[in-house]
């Protein structure tokens, strides 16, 4: 399935882009911010607008490719409620970058609200997506992975929600950072793995030579003159 195969080589292809964009986004901000104590969405507004903001929507666009890859894999479809979940986590990514959070140190807004609730859906769709797609047949290979991916995002969300609240915002950049690259990778982990799949030319048993039908094969012994049977 060629298209297929490139819709998968594109998605690898998008979520190359929207990493190298973060990291643009992260080298171009004011240096008095830092990672380790802020998130993302305090890098992105700051820069509003910027390579972050695009990072985002292209990360979007290239898990739309991954879908479609998916949706034309064979028999073994993604299902509603996977389609469901990757569904959300694209928006809640289109939300956040449309809809910035408040400036570092100032009080929340209703916008700043509606960024973070995008981000948690996000955050919380995309590692239940990766845990049903470990069960299809097509992604075996990457089933293991992608579970410890999915074990590991739910693990950094929580040590990230301690962090937002009990925590007193400890190492929250730290924190959404592995977050979002453990996530990423799961994308990645679905989109290589397809990929590869189907480059791999498929072996498929030769059918047995069919025998003619009506063909008799017996020897057949000629009867002597004289000799009655």
């Amino acid at each position: 399935m060629p298209g297929t195969r490139n819709t998968g080589v594109l998605a690898l292809g998008g979520i190359a882009v929207a990493a190298l964009l973060t990291v643009i986004g992260h080298l171009e901000v004011n240096d008095d911010l830092n990672p380790w104590a802020l998130t993302v969405s305090d890098f992105a507004v700051s820069d509003r607008g910027g390579v972050i903001d695009v990072a985002m929507v292209v990360l979007a666009l290239a898990t739309v490719a991954l879908l479609y890859g998916l949706r034309r894999t064979g028999p073994a479809q993604p299902g509603r409620p996977v389609e469901l979940l990757l569904g959300a986590w694209m928006s809640g990514l289109l939300l956040a970058a449309l809809v910035p959070t408040n400036e570092p140190g100032t009080a929340m807004t209703t916008a700043a609200y509606v960024h973070r609730y995008a981000s948690v859906v996000a955050f919380l769709a995309l590692p239940a997506a990766g845990w049903l797609l470990a069960r299809r047949p097509d992604l075996a290979p990457a089933a293991r992975t992608l579970r410890t991916l999915v074990l590991l995002s739910l693990a950094l969300a929580v040590a990230m929600i301690w962090s937002a609240y009990p925590g007193d915002r400890l190492l929250i950049g730290l924190a959404e950072r592995l977050l979002i690259l453990t996530e990423v990778a799961v994308l990645a982990t679905v989109a290589l793995t397809q990929t590869l799949t189907l480059t791999r030319p498929s072996r498929r048993p030769r059918p047995a030579a069919a025998r003619p039908v009506g063909v008799d094969h017996g020897v057949v012994v000629p009867r002597k003159r004289g000799v009655t049977v």
